[in-house]
C-alpha cells in the first residue's frame, strides 16, 4: 500500500494517529477527518491534511471524499463501553458510518477498512473464532459496532464496495487515553501509596501494541481477497486487571496496597474474559511481535515516557 490517496477518519485519535504515520512513511497522500474530540491536533503528522469535521453531519465529508481518493480507513467512533449517554453514543457511531459508506458510494471509492471490537462478541467462550455466532453483545458500545458490521456487510455484498473488519481486542501503546494503563499511572501519581482497581482484578483480557495493531491492519487490507473480510486483531495470551496493575507499579517503581471494588466486572457492560482466536490471521501469514503482557509493559514504558516520569 504505497502511493495511494487515503482517507482516515479519526485520524487524530491513539490509533489512526499512528496508522497515518504508518501510511505517510509509504508515500501515501493522507487525509485525516477528525472532530478532535477524541484525538489530539498535536498528535496529526506533519504531511497529513487535517479537516475538523463532525461526521454524524449527513454532508461532513461532501467535498473532502472525491472520487480521486484510493481507500477510506473508518476509524472515528464514540468508544466509551461505560458511557453516560447510551442513546446517543449507538446514534453516533451508526450514522457516521452511515454516512461513510454513503458517500463512497457516490463519489466512487470502494475499499474500506472498519475498525470494529471483540466487545461484538459479548460473553463468548474463549478463544473467540470470527464464525462464531450467535453474536449478543453486553454493552452499547458493542451493540453499536455490531450494527455498523451490518451496514458494512450491506455494502460490500450489495454496492460492490470491498470491506475490511477488524475486531479488536484491547490496543495499548503510547497516546492511549482513557483506559486502565492511563489511568493507573494516573492514579498512582496521585497516590503512590494505594491504587483502586475496579472490580475484582481477575477481568483477563487480550492486549495489543498497537504496532503490531497497525501492522496487522496493513497485512489484511493487502492479502485478504473477497468483497467482506473480516479478522480477530489480538494475541495469544491474556493479562489480568491485577498484572497490569503489578507492571504498571513495577515501571513507576512503587509497592502500592490495591483496593478492589469488588464483583466480576468493572462497570456495566464490562466482559470479564476475553482472548480472541487469531488463527485466522496466523492462516494469512501474520503473528503479533508483542505477547499480551509485552504489549502492556511496552505501553506503560511509553505512557510514563510521554507523561513525563521518565527520559
Amino acid at each position: 500500500m504505497d502511493n495511494e490517496r487515503i482517507l482516515v477518519t479519526g485520524g487524530a485519535g491513539f490509533i489512526g494517529s499512528q496508522l497515518t504515520d504508518r501510511l505517510l512513511e509509504a508515500n501515501n497522500d493522507v487525509t485525516i477527518v477528525d472532530d478532535l474530540s477524541n484525538g489530539r491536533a498535536e498528535w496529526v503528522p506533519d504531511g497529513a491534511t487535517l479537516v475538523e469535521r463532525d461526521l454524524t453531519d449527513d454532508d461532513a465529508l461532501k467535498g473532502v471524499l472525491t472520487s480521486d481518493f484510493d481507500r477510506v480507513f473508518h476509524l472515528a467512533a464514540s468508544k466509551a463501553v461505560n458511557t453516560d449517554s447510551p442513546r446517543a453514543q449507538f446514534e453516533a457511531n451508526t450514522q457516521m458510518t452511515y454516512n461513510v459508506l454513503e458517500t463512497m458510494q457516490e463519489v466512487g471509492v470502494t475499499d474500506l477498512a472498519y475498525t470494529s471490537t471483540s466487545t461484538v462478541y459479548g460473553e463468548a467462550p474463549r478463544p473467540t473464532p470470527e464464525d462464531y455466532a450467535p453474536l449478543e453483545p453486553i454493552s452499547v458500545y458493542g451493540a453499536s459496532k455490531l450494527a455498523d458490521e451490518g451496514l458494512c456487510s450491506t455494502y460490500a455484498h450489495s454496492h460492490d464496495l470491498t470491506v475490511h473488519t477488524f475486531r479488536f481486542a484491547n490496543i495499548v501503546g503510547g497516546r492511549l487515553r482513557g483506559a486502565v494503563i492511563p489511568d493507573f499511572i494516573e492514579k498512582l501519581q496521585a497516590d503512590p501509596e494505594t491504587l483502586t482497581i475496579l472490580g475484582d482484578g481477575r477481568q483477563e483480557k487480550s492486549y495489543m501494541h498497537v504496532d503490531d495493531c497497525i501492522d496487522a491492519m496493513l497485512h489484511v487490507c493487502e492479502q485478504a481477497e473477497g468483497p467482506l473480510a473480516t479478522y480477530n486483531l489480538g494475541t495469544r495470551t491474556t493479562t489480568s486487571v491485577t498484572r497490569i496493575a503489578d507492571i504498571v507499579s513495577e515501571e513507576l517503581g512503587l509497592e502500592p496496597e490495591y483496593e478492589y471494588t469488588g464483583g466480576d466486572r468493572g462497570w456495566t457492560g464490562d466482559v470479564p474474559k476475553m482472548r480472541l482466536s487469531i488463527e485466522k490471521l496466523d492462516a494469512l501469514g501474520w503473528e503479533p511481535t508483542h505477547e499480551s503482557d509485552r504489549a502492556v509493559r511496552e505501553a506503560t514504558r511509553e505512557l510514563c515516557t510521554e507523561f513525563g516520569l521518565r527520559n
